[in-house]
């Protein structure tokens, strides 16, 4: 399983979709455009982001239970 920084891959979409929902998680990691990493998730993981810090900027962009913080 792909580890990337603190929170591995799995675990970052599964904390995606307990917050969106299945379907509108992958749409926002497809379409929408994070500001403080100018990029999309997707982008983001292509290009090799570390899954910490797109998550930290997902946390940034969107209001977050601290249980998934």
């Amino acid at each position: 399983m792909p580890r990337l920084g603190v929170v591995r891959l799995t675990d970052f979409w599964q904390r995606m979709q307990t917050r969106f929902g299945a379907t509108y998680a992958r749409s926002l990691a497809a379409d929408y455009r994070l500001p403080t990493l100018g990029s999309t998730v997707e982008q983001a993981l292509a290009n090799g982001v570390e899954t910490k810090e797109i998550w930290r900027a997902v946390c940034a962009e969107f209001e977050m239970p601290a249980d998934l913080r």
